[in-house]
């Protein structure tokens, strides 16, 4: 068993229809029939959603991915309309609500890859590919691949594992059409964002990306290149063979997995709330993310 340790009440707010209430965002549906996402500072890992936030954590998600947006308008059209705080709604949702356009949601995670980690490396172990794709021989944790590739996952429900599929699969789900979209915008994002990072000093290892579609194709979707859908690594850190340090919720995984946590990660008991100093360890790296990508200070 796994999900919400403790699963919020959506807020009412006059005007606004509450839709859902995701692992990070809440959503709701203004009276033009956009949609209102609001970014949260909850805290997911291993499919739990935790007990404990992360301070500014939905304000670094949302206006990093404004960042972001801005970077890629000449590839692909996003799905934002506007930043604009909705009457009624509570002061705290300033700087982490997007009011956007409604889609219909194309139901793959679009994950691109640039380095072998993760579940990918776990694949690679074992036969030589990621997503079915063939890799070459001699490929380790963190290893660069020859060229990035699109490795497409089901969407999982709250508490539930994304699925790593075929492309052949999408394209069944999705059509032949939408797929080869998919694949040529997925990997022409990650390329472009890969660049301005290094450019940074950041490595980014991979990404997922949501896409909808409206009359003219398609919109890129939700959050784009944060911590929380990337994994981003320090450049200089960055090392072969090993685990690579990440702008991310590692601290947050390694406490829990740790014995100081007492948590069995096997069992279907819920994890502990966090100590103060890995929220704050796990703040300070979002926030470092933020700036380096940026070159803003936080505010």
């Amino acid at each position: 068993m796994s999900g919400f340790v403790e699963k919020p009440e959506p807020l009412q707010v006059p005007g606004l229809v509450h839709l859902h209430t995701g692992k990070v965002r809440d959503l709701y549906q203004n009276e033009a029939g956009d949609l209102v996402m609001v970014a949260s500072d909850r805290m997911s890992a291993y499919d739990w959603v935790l007990p404990t936030e992360i301070p500014d954590k939905g304000r670094v998600l949302t206006q990093l991915s404004l960042w972001w947006f801005d970077r890629l308008a000449d590839l692909i059209p996003n799905h934002v309309v506007s930043t604009e705080l909705p009457a009624g709604a509570p002061a705290d949702w300033a700087g982490r609500t997007l009011i956007c356009r409604s889609l219909r949601m194309v139901p793959v995670e679009c994950v691109a890859r640039g380095y072998l980690t993760g579940s990918g490396l776990v694949e690679y172990d074992e036969s030589r590919t990621v997503c079915g794709l063939a890799l070459p021989e001699g490929l380790t944790d963190g290893s660069e691949l020859p060229a990035p590739i699109f490795t497409p996952a089901t969407k999982a429900a709250v508490g539930e594992h994304d699925e790593n599929v075929s492309y052949e699969e999408v394209a069944r789900q999705v059509g032949a059409e939408t797929a080869a979209q998919l694949r040529q915008s997925t990997l022409a994002i990650y390329s472009r964002a890969r660049d301005i990072a290094r450019d940074r000093g950041i490595i980014l290892a991979d990404t997922k990306f949501e896409f909808g579609l409206d009359e003219q194709g398609l919109v890129l979707a939700d959050e784009v290149l944060t911590p929380d859908s990337s994994r981003f690594w320090p450049a200089g850190a960055w090392e072969p063979g090993r685990a690579q340090p990440s702008y991310d919720k590692q601290y947050v995984r390694d406490w829990l997995t740790s014995p100081a946590s007492g948590w069995d990660r096997a069992s279907e008991q819920p994890p502990p709330p966090l100590p103060q100093q890995v929220v704050e360890a796990t703040r300070a790296k979002y926030l470092e993310a933020y700036e380096l990508l940026t070159g803003n200070a936080w505010q």
